[in-house]
């Protein structure tokens, strides 16, 4: 596998984002909500995104890493500025792993972007 070339799957940086206290889900970027309302599948089948519909891996203009963007819906009761640090330190991480453990060099720069789109209740999850 050429690792430096080729993105790390956006499930890992879903999992390791979802893993954090006081995060609910992920929110799909609107290019994944208009395809799913174009589906012609019945409307109960597009309503669940996969987590991964929440994250975009882009290659920096550079050519040095990766640009992630985690958006997060959370839960109130935590901080949000708190959260977010959260996330990205352990997508950061979980990314940096997958990289290594795929021979990638360590030295790849992850940035990870955290919008907050909105907050839901407790209990509730995406």
């Amino acid at each position: 596998m050429a690792a430096t070339g080729t993105p790390p799957p956006p499930s890992v940086a879903a999992a390791a984002a979802l893993a954090v206290p006081g995060v609910a889900g992920l929110q799909p970027r609107l290019a994944h909500r208009l395809a799913a309302a174009a589906s012609p599948t019945w409307p109960a089948t597009t309503a669940q995104h996969a987590p991964e519909a929440g994250v975009r891996i882009d290659r920096m203009r550079d050519g040095s890493g990766w640009h992630i963007e985690v958006r997060c819906v959370l839960t109130e009761g935590h901080r949000v500025v708190d959260t977010a640090r959260n996330v990205h330190d352990r997508v950061r991480a979980a990314v940096l792993s997958y990289l290594a453990a795929h021979d990638a060099p360590v030295a790849v720069t992850v940035t990870v972007t955290i919008t907050v789109t909105r907050i839901a209740a407790r209990g509730h999850t995406v």
